[in-house]
């Protein structure tokens, strides 16, 4: 049997914590799907079709892992593509009540479905893309915190605003 697991998220923009969670996941599973959302309380600053352009971008070298998107739940996402598995990554222990609701929502939504939490690794413990927006919009260096693509974007974002 192939083991899929998707690794859904709003990736506005993808950040080197989330390439972390990725990088490890797409060890776990033969396959892992990076499944950009759409999450209604957040205005992106990168389009849906732009975010899905940097993931596959950024995600090229890795043969077992494909980009996709969805709206609505993740659960019946996940189900639809054959996946046994919802990765969910987690930075601080604040992320880990909702993160945990969601996951036994879930789990009673699709029983057969798995949330599966794996821990940024220390270095990505305080990064988020809000605060990499935050930086980049005050002209702060963000080459340590996202690909050099992801770097350029936020740049000439930025620099149109």
């Amino acid at each position: 049997m192939t083991r899929i697991a998707v690794y859904p998220g709003s990736f506005d923009p993808v950040t080197n914590g989330h390439l972390d969670i990725i990088e490890r996941a797409a060890q776990l599973f033969d396959h892992l799907i990076v499944a950009v959302s759409v999450n209604p309380g957040k205005k992106p600053l990168f389009s849906f079709d732009e975010r899905v352009e940097l993931l596959t971008e950024v995600l090229e070298p890795y043969k077992n892992v494909s980009v996709d998107r969805f709206r609505g739940l993740t659960v019946n996402y996940a189900k639809e593509k054959g996946a046994q598995a919802i990765i969910r990554g987690l930075r601080a222990i604040s992320d880990f009540e909702n993160e945990f609701q969601m996951a036994l929502t879930n789990k009673k939504l699709k029983n057969e479905v798995e949330t599966v939490f794996m821990m940024s690794q220390s270095q990505w413990l305080f990064l988020s893309s809000s605060t990499v927006k935050e930086v980049a919009s005050f002209g702060g260096c963000v080459s340590d915190f996202v690909p050099p693509i992801v770097e350029r974007k936020l740049l000439e974002k930025h620099s149109n605003l």
